[in-house]
């Protein structure tokens, strides 16, 4: 495709699939269904499926009248989805990304409805599964992991793990995605100053093959929300977390140090066999340590800014 025909393309469907060869005929009809008077492009990025998920992909795009509407991008293995998503960002070729799934649940009828959020301005745009048509299997864990982030994220979003998304292309490929942080897209964009708003979407009923997710994701979860938690709050300050922590250490061990030498001077008592002495002295020394590191990731920060891309910051208007 030439550059002409970059410029002209107005959004790039980006679905990360696994396993879901049913579903590829149907999704692939429907999205061209809903876009047909846009000009845009669909990129499948089959993460490590083991069924005939690619030779579907391939019919398709066979079928289409324009082969270059559908592109096919095969991992030698499975990635995890938020590697999937990272490769078909860097892959896409339009101003606008739309993230769904590929079965079938989310609704490209709903496709219009981003592209007018992106249109007047929001730089990432949620879906919200309000009435959601999953099994209690999948509705649980997800009202726990909803429930969790937005008070621990501070957000008002309805739907964080809702994977039907719209982007800005720029935003989208500046995002660090690794391990389950597709789930913390919004934050992540959160941190970089991005404009966010929220959609209703049509949420379907599965039809074919299995769901990747369940309860088995609540823990993993747990902890991808602790690494998130620090990136927001400690980021771009980690002597504000190692700093209270050390001095923390420190006090405690001085509050030790000072009772048994007032101990020592007042009934006369040894205290150099004491444990309480051996507390102090650890205590102390790890604070000051610990506050050190704190330090040293002030320096890294400090560093890493100096070389960091400052072109999502603002816009020339």
């Amino acid at each position: 495709m030439s550059d002409s025909e970059n410029e002209e393309l107005e959004v790039s469907i980006i679905i990360p699939v696994k396993d879901e060869e049913p579903n590829i005929a149907e999704l692939v009809n429907q999205i061209e269904s809903a876009l047909a008077p846009r000009a845009y492009e669909m990129l499948i990025i089959d993460d490590g499926s083991r069924d005939g998920t690619v030779s579907a992909a391939e019919q398709m795009r066979k079928s289409l009248s324009t082969n270059s509407v559908l592109r096919i991008i095969r991992l030698k293995r499975n990635w995890g989805k938020s590697t999937a998503m990272a490769i078909g960002f860097k892959a896409a070729r339009a101003p606008v990304c739309i993230t769904m799934d590929g079965d079938l649940q989310d609704d490209p009828a709903d496709i219009d409805a981003f592209l007018e959020k992106i249109a007047a301005g929001d730089d990432l745009v949620c879906g919200w599964r309000s009435t959601r048509r999953d099994g209690v299997g999948k509705r649980l864990p997800s009202l726990i992991y909803n429930k969790i982030s937005r008070r621990a994220l501070r957000t008002q979003l309805h739907d964080m793990n809702c994977g039907f998304k719209a982007y800005d292309t720029r935003l989208a490929t500046s995002l660090n995605l690794y391990g389950d942080m597709h789930r913390y897209v919004p934050v992540l964009a959160a941190m970089r100053g991005a404009r966010i708003s929220e959609v209703k979407v049509n949420h379907r009923p599965r039809l074919h093959g299995d769901s990747k997710y369940g309860m088995r994701r609540l823990g993993r979860g747990i902890f991808d929300l602790i690494t998130v938690t620090f990136l927001l709050s400690f980021l771009d300050r980690p002597l504000h977390l190692f700093g209270r922590i050390g001095l923390l250490f420190s006090i405690t061990g001085i509050i030790c140090g000072g009772y048994l030498v007032g101990l020592k001077y007042m009934t006369g008592a040894t205290i150099g066999d004491r444990p309480l002495l051996l507390l102090a002295v650890l205590l102390i020394t790890m604070g000051v340590q610990i506050f050190m590191l704190g330090l040293l990731g002030e320096a890294l920060v400090y560093r890493s800014r100096e070389e960091r891309s400052l072109d999502l910051l603002g816009v020339e208007v």
